[in-house]
């Protein structure tokens, strides 16, 4: 599967109360969830987003409460992946179980800068910084979970079974 998208660059310890704050979580539908996606982060995102686009990171992205609307906050915006040196637990567990990609990579997360065009191979953890020719990589996601990825989550693995 291949992404390619401008990157929206962060810092470190994202967490999910800036993803997605509190005040909207008394509903679950994806598309509300993404009209308010990291709005008191970043007040211009939901405005500049575009379908295919990537989020990359500091360290530790998706810490604080566990909340999955989060990882469907983020994939219902339009971002296709999100690229950080590290994420926390349970949102990169909720992040595959939602179907949104994330991939581990500190060298790419320090070069990217807002704005880059990005392409991402997630069979093979290929990163490539089309703006500046740099390439990374990162580890892929084994096969299974792969195939969770690409049924656009859990619920949709179980569907085609």
């Amino acid at each position: 599967m291949n992404i390619h998208g401008k990157a929206f660059k962060y810092g470190a310890n994202v967490d999910t109360d800036v993803i997605i704050p509190a005040r909207y979580l008394n509903t679950s539908d994806p598309d509300t969830l993404a009209g308010h996606c990291m709005e008191d982060l970043d007040p211009d995102f939901i405005r500049t987003v575009t379908k295919g686009d990537l989020i990359v990171a500091g360290p530790n992205f998706g810490c604080g409460s566990s909340r999955e609307h989060a990882p469907v906050a983020i994939k219902a915006s339009g971002i296709s992946c999100v690229i950080a040196p590290s994420f926390a637990r349970i949102f990169f567990r909720n992040a595959i179980n939602m179907g949104l990609p994330i991939l581990e990579s500190a060298e790419a997360a320090q070069s990217i800068s807002t704005g880059d065009q990005i392409s991402v191979d997630l069979s093979t953890g290929r990163i490539v910084n089309e703006t500046t020719g740099e390439t990374f990589q990162a580890q892929p996601f084994p096969p299974f979970i792969q195939k969770i990825i690409e049924a656009n989550g859990l619920m949709g693995t179980l569907k085609q079974d």
